[in-house]
Protein backbone atom coordinates (compact mmCIF):
# COMPACT_ATOMS: atom_id res chain seq x y z
CA UNK A 1 0.00 0.00 0.00
CA UNK A 2 2.76 2.23 0.29
CA UNK A 3 3.86 1.87 -3.03
CA UNK A 4 0.33 2.53 -4.03
CA UNK A 5 0.37 5.83 -2.01
CA UNK A 6 3.89 7.01 -4.16
CA UNK A 7 2.51 6.15 -6.95
CA UNK A 8 3.22 3.03 -8.03
CA UNK A 9 0.51 2.02 -10.32
CA UNK A 10 1.14 -1.82 -10.94
CA UNK A 11 1.06 -2.17 -6.98
CA UNK A 12 -2.40 -1.03 -6.67
CA UNK A 13 -2.90 -3.37 -9.56
CA UNK A 14 -1.45 -6.27 -7.31
CA UNK A 15 -3.94 -4.50 -4.38
CA UNK A 16 -6.51 -4.64 -6.93
CA UNK A 17 -5.75 -8.61 -8.23
CA UNK A 18 -5.86 -9.68 -4.82
CA UNK A 19 -8.71 -8.18 -3.48
CA UNK A 20 -11.19 -6.70 -6.08
CA UNK A 21 -13.04 -10.06 -6.66
CA UNK A 22 -13.50 -10.44 -2.51
CA UNK A 23 -14.78 -6.46 -2.53
CA UNK A 24 -16.83 -7.88 -5.75
CA UNK A 25 -18.61 -10.92 -3.91
CA UNK A 26 -19.24 -8.44 -0.91
CA UNK A 27 -20.97 -6.14 -2.58
CA UNK A 28 -23.09 -8.12 -5.19
CA UNK A 29 -24.50 -10.03 -2.09
CA UNK A 30 -25.48 -6.54 -0.79
CA UNK A 31 -26.67 -4.80 -4.36
CA UNK A 32 -29.67 -5.70 -6.31
CA UNK A 33 -27.58 -5.98 -9.64
CA UNK A 34 -24.12 -7.32 -10.35
CA UNK A 35 -23.63 -4.11 -12.81
CA UNK A 36 -24.45 -1.76 -9.69
CA UNK A 37 -21.69 -3.84 -7.83
CA UNK A 38 -19.31 -3.35 -10.16
CA UNK A 39 -19.29 0.32 -10.37
CA UNK A 40 -19.72 0.70 -6.81
CA UNK A 41 -16.38 -1.82 -6.26
CA UNK A 42 -14.40 0.44 -9.04
CA UNK A 43 -15.61 3.51 -7.02
CA UNK A 44 -14.72 1.98 -3.67
CA UNK A 45 -10.70 1.57 -5.41
CA UNK A 46 -10.68 4.34 -6.87
CA UNK A 47 -11.74 6.26 -3.51
CA UNK A 48 -8.55 3.78 -2.02
CA UNK A 49 -6.31 4.93 -4.55
CA UNK A 50 -6.90 8.07 -4.01
CA UNK A 51 -6.66 7.93 -0.12
CA UNK A 52 -3.77 5.68 -0.05
CA UNK A 53 -1.58 8.25 1.53
CA UNK A 54 -3.81 8.58 4.22
CA UNK A 55 -4.02 5.09 4.99
CA UNK A 56 -2.38 4.07 8.16
CA UNK A 57 -1.36 0.43 8.75
CA UNK A 58 -0.85 0.96 12.81
CA UNK A 59 -4.87 1.32 13.13
CA UNK A 60 -5.23 -1.58 11.44
CA UNK A 61 -5.06 -4.28 8.59
CA UNK A 62 -5.73 -2.72 4.81
CA UNK A 63 -8.12 -5.59 3.79
CA UNK A 64 -10.26 -4.20 6.90
CA UNK A 65 -9.93 -0.42 5.64
CA UNK A 66 -10.92 -1.48 2.08
CA UNK A 67 -14.13 -3.92 2.64
CA UNK A 68 -15.19 -0.88 5.12
CA UNK A 69 -15.13 1.50 2.44
CA UNK A 70 -16.88 -1.34 -0.43
CA UNK A 71 -19.52 -1.72 2.69
CA UNK A 72 -20.01 1.35 3.18
CA UNK A 73 -20.75 2.93 -0.20
CA UNK A 74 -22.88 -0.36 -0.57
CA UNK A 75 -25.25 0.49 1.80
CA UNK A 76 -25.01 4.33 0.78
CA UNK A 77 -26.16 3.40 -2.63
CA UNK A 78 -28.85 0.81 -1.20
CA UNK A 79 -30.76 3.15 0.66
CA UNK A 80 -30.12 5.81 -2.54
CA UNK A 81 -31.91 3.47 -4.93
CA UNK A 82 -35.68 2.69 -4.55
CA UNK A 83 -36.62 -0.11 -5.84
CA UNK A 84 -38.19 0.03 -9.37
CA UNK A 85 -41.25 -1.48 -10.63
CA UNK A 86 -41.87 -4.37 -12.43
CA UNK A 87 -42.12 -3.85 -16.56
CA UNK A 88 -45.50 -3.27 -17.98
CA UNK A 89 -44.96 -6.53 -19.70
CA UNK A 90 -44.32 -9.04 -16.76
CA UNK A 91 -45.93 -11.85 -16.85
CA UNK A 92 -45.30 -14.39 -13.88
CA UNK A 93 -46.54 -17.59 -15.88
CA UNK A 94 -43.78 -16.80 -18.46
CA UNK A 95 -41.23 -17.55 -15.13
CA UNK A 96 -42.58 -20.91 -14.44
CA UNK A 97 -41.53 -22.96 -17.45
CA UNK A 98 -39.49 -25.87 -17.20
CA UNK A 99 -39.66 -29.19 -15.37
CA UNK A 100 -41.50 -29.48 -12.10
CA UNK A 101 -38.42 -29.75 -10.03
CA UNK A 102 -36.27 -27.10 -11.67
CA UNK A 103 -39.27 -24.41 -10.79
CA UNK A 104 -39.70 -25.77 -7.37
CA UNK A 105 -35.56 -25.59 -6.67
CA UNK A 106 -35.84 -21.51 -8.51
CA UNK A 107 -39.03 -21.13 -6.13
CA UNK A 108 -37.18 -22.15 -3.14
CA UNK A 109 -34.20 -19.62 -4.06
CA UNK A 110 -36.65 -17.04 -5.29
CA UNK A 111 -38.00 -16.85 -1.70
CA UNK A 112 -34.59 -17.53 0.23
CA UNK A 113 -33.23 -14.36 -2.02
CA UNK A 114 -36.17 -12.15 -1.41
CA UNK A 115 -35.79 -13.00 2.44
CA UNK A 116 -32.25 -12.08 2.55
CA UNK A 117 -33.25 -8.92 0.28
CA UNK A 118 -35.60 -7.87 3.25
CA UNK A 119 -33.41 -7.77 5.38
CA UNK A 120 -32.50 -4.38 6.78
CA UNK A 121 -29.00 -3.20 5.34
CA UNK A 122 -26.31 -3.75 8.20
CA UNK A 123 -27.84 -7.27 9.27
CA UNK A 124 -27.59 -8.21 5.35
CA UNK A 125 -23.91 -6.66 5.33
CA UNK A 126 -23.43 -8.81 9.04
CA UNK A 127 -24.95 -12.06 6.89
CA UNK A 128 -22.91 -11.54 4.06
CA UNK A 129 -19.30 -11.08 5.86
CA UNK A 130 -19.97 -13.62 8.21
CA UNK A 131 -22.27 -16.59 6.65
CA UNK A 132 -21.15 -16.20 2.69
CA UNK A 133 -17.62 -14.58 3.35
CA UNK A 134 -16.43 -16.52 6.32
CA UNK A 135 -15.08 -13.55 7.79
CA UNK A 136 -15.20 -14.23 11.94
CA UNK A 137 -17.57 -12.24 13.85
CA UNK A 138 -14.50 -9.75 15.31
CA UNK A 139 -13.36 -9.08 11.56
CA UNK A 140 -17.14 -8.34 10.21
CA UNK A 141 -17.25 -5.77 13.73
CA UNK A 142 -14.02 -3.68 12.45
CA UNK A 143 -15.49 -3.42 8.85
CA UNK A 144 -18.60 -2.87 9.91
CA UNK A 145 -17.15 -0.09 12.42
CA UNK A 146 -19.11 -1.85 15.22
CA UNK A 147 -18.50 -3.89 18.32
CA UNK A 148 -18.45 -7.59 18.34
CA UNK A 149 -21.06 -7.85 19.98
CA UNK A 150 -23.43 -5.29 17.81
CA UNK A 151 -22.77 -7.70 15.11
CA UNK A 152 -24.02 -10.11 16.86
CA UNK A 153 -26.85 -9.17 17.99
CA UNK A 154 -27.14 -8.02 13.97
CA UNK A 155 -26.95 -11.46 13.15
CA UNK A 156 -29.11 -13.13 15.56
CA UNK A 157 -31.84 -10.82 14.70
CA UNK A 158 -31.27 -11.33 10.72
CA UNK A 159 -31.60 -15.20 11.76
CA UNK A 160 -34.79 -14.84 13.52
CA UNK A 161 -36.18 -12.41 10.47
CA UNK A 162 -35.04 -15.01 8.02
CA UNK A 163 -37.10 -18.22 10.29
CA UNK A 164 -40.07 -15.86 10.90
CA UNK A 165 -40.24 -15.33 7.02
CA UNK A 166 -39.30 -18.71 6.04
CA UNK A 167 -40.91 -20.80 8.46
CA UNK A 168 -44.74 -19.63 7.47
CA UNK A 169 -43.56 -20.20 3.78
CA UNK A 170 -42.25 -24.10 4.87
CA UNK A 171 -45.32 -24.72 6.32
CA UNK A 172 -47.34 -23.83 3.09
CA UNK A 173 -45.38 -26.15 0.90
CA UNK A 174 -45.50 -29.05 3.47
CA UNK A 175 -49.54 -28.76 3.42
Amino acid sequence: MSWSAGGDRRAFDEIVTRHGPFALRVAARLLPDAALAEDVVQEALVQVWSAARRFDPQRGRFTTWLYRVVVNRCISERRRRQPGPLPEDFDAADCAAGPYEAVEVNERHAVLAAALEALPVHQRAAVTLVYDEGLSGAEAARILGLSAKAVERLLARARQSLRDRLEPERARKES
